[in-house]
């Protein structure tokens, strides 16, 4: 293709840029130096597809010493917000990054973009174009049609300067004139077609005010912004490969203005020529990675806001209990190539569960409870040492009562059993998770017949769950006490979206699903219930839980994060 990244050596286990920056520096070029920019604009919150971006960016700045800008594309007033800016803050923190002293916006840079669109102006490289934009775009063509010369190409320079001056002094109504570019109208590549540079937006800004009334176009402003900051590896994602050639156009216009000029205008030669490259976006199955699309969502109440643990942004999995090391991991995972080729929905949840194994500690909770009847317990309270974490003896252990009532999860009782349970059946012995071993006796059941409660015994000399006499009993199964345990709320999350490919045949919310959340109550350790907002925990042979962050202290509910296992695609094989 036109403009394509030419291939370079791949060194072993390092991605195309990588490659690229270990030649650059390798040839003295930057002088050695690696500078790179996450750029993003304050119209939203972001979602993992920036997350893969930050990691990539930040990445670098790391693994070569260099650093790395957060640089907000704040030049669209009127879909931009404070609110926006500092949560793109909070995420890039969380995942672990910083930017130091970097911190920059394109307005920084109001003042000197609209003096290199003087000069552009000045040595007729630029004009005001007075065309809709449904006539710019009309006129600009496509890639099997040519594009057509606006009526106001051949204005003078004197002409085109005082309209310039007149549409940043606010005496013309938004869309009135635009500037643009002089390329070429026949040009092969439609971004090359006079493309424009500059629009009227009377609207408030959240950092100027309303000082300015002329604001510069993301193409333009990214490309100066990145040679004004001295950037020496620009990354974007694939979509924006054929709006190279105008970021090169445009570095190497103002490189060409005479000194006169920039003397006269009052700017001067931004100091590089960054070179821009492009990796494959990240296109996972079963969400939407549009910002427009969340937008919306949030707008129309289909989504409990931004941060809606189902929702794909990095504040919904922060909030969800996705941790900054598994979106780090997924990252990595997935890698950095120059297609698009969509990634499972499975890769990342592996990657949190994969986390989460090592570092959360675990617990009992109890979601669907059956009664279990101890009939020969004593009756009194029982502490029992359960581990926090078995492969980790410096995580510890807790103490948890065991009394003569218990609750077990309903799955874990059958009383005619297929061929294969090893859960608890009239007749047969289990292990109570660190506790004893217990045999069913006999059940309750109400007048419908339903099983209300199992009597089981137990046996005292199996304490922590081993027989002095070395029998052998093939399950364990977990419990919670009936007396001493706690109800706490929990929200059983799943996809947001049912199907891979949301809006691929209809419109994109016909395809949320209708149980990606689901509240119920679950009966947990005595400690639980008043475990901290923000911490983890693996409810054991359930799933991985969270305490959200927005729980009241001493009230927590808990987020499931994510199953043990690939539940959904178990459950898509069955269905």
């Amino acid at each position: 293709a036109p403009g394509a990244i030419p291939e370079h050596p791949r060194a072993e286990g390092k991605n195309f840029i990588e490659a690229v920056i270990d030649e650059d520096i390798a040839a003295g070029k930057h002088g050695g130096q690696v500078v790179t920019r996450f750029p993003p604009e304050p119209n939203g919150y972001l979602h993992i597809g920036h997350a893969k971006s930050i990691c990539l960016n930040f990445g670098l700045g790391v693994e070569y010493n260099g650093r790395t800008h957060l640089r907000f594309d704040d030049s669209n007033p009127v879909a931009e917000k404070v609110e926006y800016v500092e949560s793109i803050k909070a995420d890039v923190r969380w995942l672990g990054f910083d930017w130091g002293e970097n911190l920059f916006f394109a307005s920084d840079y109001f003042e000197k973009l609209y003096g290199y669109a003087e000069a552009l102006i000045k040595v007729g490289k630029a004009y005001v174009c007075s065309l809709t934009l449904e006539e710019i775009r009309e006129y600009r063509g496509d890639f099997h049609t040519p594009g057509r010369d606006s009526p106001f190409r051949d204005r003078t320079v004197d002409e085109n300067l005082a309209l310039f001056r007149d549409m940043r002094a606010g005496k013309y109504q938004d869309g009135e004139h635009t500037v643009r570019l002089k390329i070429d109208m026949q040009a092969g590549n439609p971004n090359l077609r006079d493309p424009p540079i500059y629009r009227i937006r009377h609207a408030h800004h959240h950092r100027t005010g309303d000082t300015w009334c002329v604001y510069p176009l993301y193409d333009y402003t990214h490309a100066v912004s990145d040679a004004l900051e001295g950037i020496t590896h620009s990354i974007c994602t694939l979509e924006f490969e054929s709006h190279r050639a105008l970021y090169d156009w445009v570095l190497q216009a103002l490189q060409d203005l005479p000194a006169d000029v920039l003397k006269d205008t009052g700017v001067e030669l931004p100091p590089g020529h960054p070179h821009q490259y492009e990796f494959g976006r990240l296109n996972l199955t079963y969400t939407v990675m549009s910002k427009r699309k969340l937008l919306q969502m949030v707008n129309e109440g289909h989504v409990e806001g931004w941060d809606d643990p189902r929702m794909l942004t990095i504040s919904g999995l922060r909030r969800r209990g996705y941790t900054p090391a598994s979106l780090r991991d997924f990252a990595k995972t997935i890698g950095v190539t120059k297609n698009d080729a969509p990634i499972d929905m499975a890769i990342l949840e592996e990657a949190v569960r994969t986390d989460l194994n090592e570092v959360a500690p675990r617990a009992m909770a109890v979601l669907k409870p059956l009664k279990l009847i101890i009939d020969n317990h004593p009756g009194a309270d029982d502490m029992v040492e359960l581990q926090n974490h078995p492969k980790k003896p410096e995580m510890g252990t807790r103490q948890v009562p065991f009394s003569k009532e218990i609750f077990i999860e309903a799955d874990d009782f059958m009383e005619e059993p297929p061929k294969g349970y090893f859960r608890l059946q009239p007749g047969k012995e289990v292990r109570l998770r660190g506790a004893f071993f217990v045999k069913a006796e006999s059940v309750d059941k109400d007048s419908d017949g339903n099983i209300t409660a199992v009597h089981c015994t137990y046996d005292p000399t199996t304490r922590g769950g081993n027989a002095p006499d070395g029998r052998k009993v093939k399950g364990t199964i977990h419990w919670v006490s009936a007396s001493a345990g706690k109800q706490v709320p929990v929200r059983l999350y799943d996809r947001l979206f049912s199907v891979e490919k949301p809006g691929s045949e209809r419109d994109f919310l016909e395809d949320v699903n209708p149980d990606s959340v689901t509240e119920t109550t679950a009966l947990v350790e005595p400690a639980l219930g008043t475990a901290a907002p923000g911490t983890h925990f693996q409810f054991e042979r359930v799933g991985y839980f969270f305490v959200d962050p927005k729980s009241v202290v001493g009230a927590p509910v808990f987020n499931r994060v994510v199953g043990l296992k690939d539940g959904w695609a178990k459950a898509q094989t069955k269905s």
